[in-house]
């Protein structure tokens, strides 16, 4: 029963982080940009809405990573300028792109419940006092190593950002870049314990390194960090946390498998949205070489094709080794939802696109239900 209750708390977490995705890009549609100047410099951040188009200023702060309401954005710009506390909060919730946060909160519970369901008597055993505090330092660890990569990232993509990403706060003016600085700054301090993953995050935005510009590197980049590094070590310093001897799991080493090819995905269907931006930054993205339509139908091959590969291993493993139900039965589902939505993809469509993207991130969040229940 005890082991049942901890299963639990992913899932509920990802449907929560799902339904907060469906609602804000359910309220969207089509935008037009049109260049405004800004202090003598000529940004992308006015867009044109219908009427019928417009949102509320609590959804704009739900839509940051899609469509958005550019009065609402000049709103908290306005705001940021006067200095308020209310105003400097969600200026660092956009920062912190609240996409990838999510995907590292549920990494780091899907492996900590992984690793105790894998550990006989450790959560009967478990001195919960001590443990709940490192518990917490990790976490917090992680989160600022993970804010730290997404920030680096936005100082140096500042102008790039003002094309493809006119909401995030450096690009909009919501944010100082001497905030910012701070910013990443005290988050590369505070979290120390993510630094494989702060340096590769930082190589991949600073010069002259800076793998982002060409498209295998950059795949690399991210693939390590969020399919490798993030799974096998929240799994393993849990083990090593609960007293546990090291022993290799079929399951640890699957999740990597899987979580890095879906990593290497979002790592290249990021680009769809952004090819004005990178064309005229001379970033080197697949999809600016080969084209929008191109790109998601590969990349949902790809990810199809993932799928099978965890169908399969269901199939063909020994006895034990998997609880088949959820291992093959939920995979068959998660790779038709993929399906689904790519047949519902105009490439043509911003919207379309962005929306694309946001469901390559749920199926990525839901992953991490099934880690729990294999």
């Amino acid at each position: 029963m005890m082991i049942r209750s901890w299963t639990k708390l992913p899932a509920l977490l990802v449907l929560f982080m799902c339904l907060t995705n469906v609602t804000a890009f359910s309220r969207t549609s089509s935008i037009t940009r049109v260049p405004r100047k800004i202090t003598g410099r000529t940004t992308p951040s006015s867009l044109q809405f219908s009427p019928a188009m417009k949102m509320n200023q609590r959804t704009s702060l739900q839509a940051v990573e899609g469509d958005f309401d550019a009065e609402a954005i000049s709103r908290d710009v306005k705001e940021a300028q006067e200095g308020t506390l209310k105003s400097k909060f969600r200026s660092f919730y956009k920062f912190t792109r609240p996409h990838t946060i999510r995907g590292t909160i549920l990494a780091s519970i899907a492996g900590t419940t992984r690793a105790l369901i894998d550990t006989p008597g450790a959560i009967a055993n478990a001195q919960w006092g001590a443990l709940l505090p490192r518990a917490l330092i990790g976490m917090l660890a992680l989160l600022m190593g993970n804010a730290f990569i997404v920030g680096i990232n936005q100082i140096y993509d500042e102008d790039i950002d003002k094309l493809n990403k006119p909401f995030l706060p450096v690009a909009s003016g919501e944010m100082s870049k001497k905030f910012a600085w701070a910013a990443v700054l005290t988050c590369g301090t505070i979290g120390p314990l993510y630094m494989a993953g702060w340096t590769l995050g930082a190589i991949y935005s600073v010069p002259p390194i800076r793998t982002k510009q060409n498209a295998i590197a950059a795949g690399l980049t991210i693939a390590t960090v969020r399919g490798f590094l993030l799974n096998f070590g929240v799994y393993f310093a849990v083990k090593d946390a609960i007293g546990a001897p090291f022993s290799w799991s079929p399951k640890v080493s699957f999740i990597a498998r899987f979580m890095t090819i879906f990593a290497s995905v979002i790592a290249i269907t990021k680009d769809l949205p952004d090819i004005e931006g990178d064309k005229a930054y001379n970033i080197e993205t697949f999809a600016s070489k080969v084209g929008v339509g191109r790109i998601a139908k590969g990349a949902s091959i790809c990810l199809f094709l993932n799928y099978v590969h965890a169908i399969l291993t269901g199939v063909l493993s020994k006895t034990g080794a998997y609880n088949r139900i959820p291992m093959i039965g939920g995979h068959i589902a998660l790779a038709s939802t993929l399906l689904g939505r790519y047949k519902q993809l105009n490439p043509d469509s911003i919207s379309s696109i962005k929306k694309y993207y946001k469901h390559i991130w749920d199926l990525f969040y839901l992953e991490y239900v099934l880690y729990t229940l294999i």
